[in-house]
C-alpha cells in the first residue's frame, strides 16, 4: 500500500480545533516515516498475545495503537509480528512500550513508533484488552478515530482530516 506523506505540522495548523497532538517523544522504526489511518487498540503489559492477534487480522490500512504502559522491560513487537502487519495491510503501529529486532525493522516497509527497544520477549498469557480507549501523551486514542504520524509527531482526530483537506 503506497502512503503519501502526511504533514502533521500542516494538519495541526489547519485543524487545531479538530485534533490533539501526542506529547510523547517516540522513536521511529521501519523504512516508512509516515502513516495515517483509523485507530485500533490493544492495552497490555509485558504480554503481546493480543498484539499478534490484532495484526494477524486483515486490515484496510488501520493503525494499531498499543498501550504497553510505557514498560521497557520486554518487547511487544519484533520483526515477525511486523511482517504480519505488513502482509495484512496495516498502515503502522504505535507502541507505548518497547520493540525488538530494530535492525531488521529498519528494512521493512512499515512505520512503527515506540519508546525504545529491548531484546527480551514479552509474556504470552493473553492478558489485556482490545479495541478500548487508551490514553498516553495527553491524548485519548479511541478505536475508529483517525491517527496521523510523521517525523514531527502524532495527531489524533475524530474526523478524517485528509478528507476535509481535499474537499
Amino acid at each position: 500500500m503506497k502512503m503519501r506523506s502526511i504533514p502533521t505540522a500542516d494538519l495541526i495548523d489547519d485543524y487545531s480545533d479538530l485534533c490533539a497532538s501526542c506529547d510523547v517523544q517516540f522513536l521511529q522504526f521501519g523504512r516508512r516515516s509516515s502513516f495515517h489511518g483509523r485507530i485500533r487498540t490493544v492495552k497490555c503489559y509485558d504480554d503481546n498475545v493480543l498484539v499478534r492477534r490484532a495484526l494477524e487480522a486483515q486490515s484496510d490500512g488501520e493503525v494499531l495503537v498499543v498501550d504497553g504502559a510505557g514498560f521497557l522491560g520486554s518487547a511487544l513487537v519484533g520483526d515477525q509480528i511486523a511482517s504480519l502487519a505488513i502482509s495484512n495491510g496495516w498502515a503502522g503501529i504505535v507502541i507505548f512500550g518497547a520493540l525488538r529486532d530494530s535492525v531488521a525493522l529498519r528494512e521493512m516497509e512499515i512505520s512503527i513508533k515506540a519508546l525504545g527497544n529491548n531484546p527480551r520477549k514479552s509474556g504470552k498469557n493473553g492478558i489485556g484488552e482490545s479495541d478500548v480507549a487508551v490514553r498516553f501523551g495527553n491524548v485519548v486514542f479511541r478505536p475508529g478515530d483517525w491517527i496521523y504520524s510523521d517525523e514531527d509527531g502524532i495527531l489524533v482526530s475524530q474526523e478524517n482530516l485528509l478528507q476535509k483537506k481535499n474537499a
